[in-house]
């Protein structure tokens, strides 16, 4: 007998091709799972998917034939571990398949401010050019990485790969492990206070959790240089929100962002403030999300299906 497989979710997955699953049981699929929807669409199942449906033990109670959770993700936060190990209901998750997606997308943020990219495409197809007495415009620094200091909060794979790439452009590279159990003898490691005031650009790739919970924020981050550049790629709520637009308002730093404290982004964040729009560049948590990344994940969840073998 066919295994009943839901994916309550699957438009986070984006334009993707999910007929594999077809193959492993009665496969259906909702866009989108409100709160209350979850137990009506999931009760039958016996396999969950889920990328950010959250599923706790008071729906969990409700799931008398689940067996098995997918996460389609790494992160698994949106899942009662407890209350699904006291009810016998495995959960896994899929982990690496977005090193190079998160790697890629991070450098295209640190180059973007580099370059200035941002002023540059808007001066272009604002009709500046046209206008322009000579063949150019300069308008700020443009910035080569060669050379400049490169920070990196949380030297997992994510940070790993990064820190090769800069390498790569020259960058000077260092990190500060937020668990302090990491020691790569390949790049100095630093303290947090010294990967502040020294590198030119910091990207941050470490998951939250107590000890990195508003790791950033208005005690440190005056710490940062002038024309520093500063990349949330790891999760929201490292970076307290309010005390970096804080800061970008008074002085010239720049901050990038793929995830928020909340997504998706509430109205009237104060990263919103038009005073600071061009020193911010932000995407909608899609850096895990490139072409070869997401068959990557979907191959993942399968193979986490088939292994349980229901």
């Amino acid at each position: 007998m066919k295994a009943n497989i839901v994916f309550l979710d699957s438009q986070t997955l984006g334009e993707c091709d999910l007929s594999v699953f077809e193959s492993l049981g009665n496969f259906t699929h909702y866009p989108v799972t409100s709160p209350n929807e979850v137990i009506e669409r999931a009760k039958e199942a016996q396999i969950v998917l889920t990328n950010k449906v959250v599923l706790d033990s008071q729906i969990l109670e409700n799931l008398p034939n689940l067996k098995l959770i997918c996460i389609v993700a790494t992160g698994m936060n949106n899942v009662d571990l407890e209350c699904a190990k006291a009810k016998g209901i495995a959960v896994k998750n899929v982990a690496g398949y977005s090193t190079n997606a998160v790697a890629q997308h991070t450098l295209m943020l640190a180059l973007s401010f580099l370059g200035n990219l941002p002023y540059y495409e808007r001066y272009c197809k604002n009709g500046e050019w046209v206008k322009s007495q000579t063949f150019t415009h300069i308008k700020d620094p443009l910035l080569e990485l060669d050379c400049l200091q490169w920070g990196i909060i949380g030297l997992g794979s994510i940070g790993n790969r990064v820190a090769k790439l800069a390498s790569a452009f020259g960058a000077k590279v260092s990190y500060f492990s937020t668990s302090g159990k990491n020691s790569n003898a390949t790049y100095p490691q630093k303290s947090l206070e010294e990967i502040l005031s020294t590198s030119d650009v910091i990207s941050i790739h470490a998951p939250l959790n107590s000890a990195t919970k508003n790791l950033l924020n208005s005690g440190n981050l005056k710490l940062l240089k002038k024309h520093a550049i500063l990349l949330n790629m790891g999760r929201g709520g490292i970076v307290n929100e309010e005390d970096i637009a804080k800061e970008l308002e008074s002085r010239e730093l720049y901050f990038g962002a793929d995830v928020l404290e909340n997504e998706p982004m509430k109205p009237n964040h104060p990263l919103l403030n038009p005073k600071i729009a061009h020193k911010i560049l932000l995407t909608p948590h899609i850096a895990w999300a490139y072409d070869k990344a997401r068959v990557r994940l979907i191959e993942g969840v399968v193979a986490n299906i088939k292994s349980f073998g229901i």
